[in-house]
């Protein structure tokens, strides 16, 4: 079986130059606040709805922000801060929610009705942002030569045997050419998957009949499952405790959250709370 042939996506206008990761990040918050809107509307929520530009702002600026600051402080290199790569999910997770947390409170709005629907907004939004992982190569996975296995010679960074070595910590048999690229777990594409997954599950439930935070409560759940499980497949050189990589052991942080707030907020009958 051969392995797929991966080259970025580039768009060119002339002078300017617009990657597939930029035009997905940028259509990933697009959509979230489609999406967050429409429900906002659905329920009857005006403010919350005609507040969502002004927060899908801050979640822009605290996702960026929070993802470079994480990605410095993993690396330990300051000069990452002005380099292209580097935005790691969590630390733009943890940044987004906090700047949209200030944000809200400063509208004088409820924290967990909006974050109730925005989980909904993220799990869409994460499903599109993460096609710009694939477009531009970075985060996949580990040596496969399976379906789907895929080649990165031009990724962020190439996928060579070299730089699986070095940056990743991965083994090759004495005498392997460290030139040669090697077909790894196309991980973009599971996280892609496994994002419209997520939506599906928080599209189904958001008409619960439970207190506000308890979507976000699930939100977390789904979120911090899947960055679990796709981790095992994804070429990193971070494994702490147990084996288990750093942002598998926040995931079981953001899971838990999860749990509580679904406990705390679930209602056992009545119609779609609103306190």
């Amino acid at each position: 079986m051969h392995p797929i042939i991966h080259h970025p996506t580039v768009f060119k206008f002339g002078f300017l130059e617009l990657t597939g990761f930029g035009l997905a990040v940028l259509m990933a918050f697009v959509i979230a606040q489609i999406v967050c809107q429409r429900e906002f509307w659905r329920r009857g929520q005006n403010a919350e709805a005609e507040a969502m530009p002004d927060i899908v702002l801050a979640a822009l600026i605290g996702t960026l922000v929070g993802a470079k600051t994480y990605y410095v402080a993993l690396t330990g290199d300051p000069s990452a801060f002005f380099s292209r790569g580097g935005f790691v999910f969590w630390g733009g997770f943890i940044g987004a929610v906090a700047l949209c947390y200030a944000t809200i409170k400063y509208k004088k709005l409820s924290f967990l009705k909006i974050a109730d629907v925005c989980g909904i907004g993220i799990a869409a939004g994460y499903a599109v942002g993460r096609t710009g992982c694939w477009a531009v190569g970075d985060d996949y996975g580990r040596p496969f030569n399976g379906f789907f296995a895929t080649q990165f010679p031009e990724g962020a960074p190439p996928s060579t045997a070299a730089v699986m070595s070095q940056q990743f910590g991965v083994q090759f048999p004495a005498g392997t050419n460290m030139s040669d690229v090697i077909a790894v777990y196309p991980t973009q594409l599971y996280e892609t998957l496994m994002g419209f997954v997520m939506f599906a599950i928080l599209w189904r439930f958001r008409k619960h009949a439970n207190l506000p935070g308890w979507l976000f409560g699930m939100y977390c759940i789904v979120a911090g499952i899947e960055r679990f499980i796709v981790e095992f497949f994804r070429a990193k050189d971070d494994r702490l405790v147990m084996g288990f990589s750093t942002a598998q052991i926040i995931g079981i942080a953001i899971l838990t959250i999860g749990v509580v707030l679904v406990a705390a907020r679930t209602k056992r009958s009545g119609p779609l709370a609103t306190a």
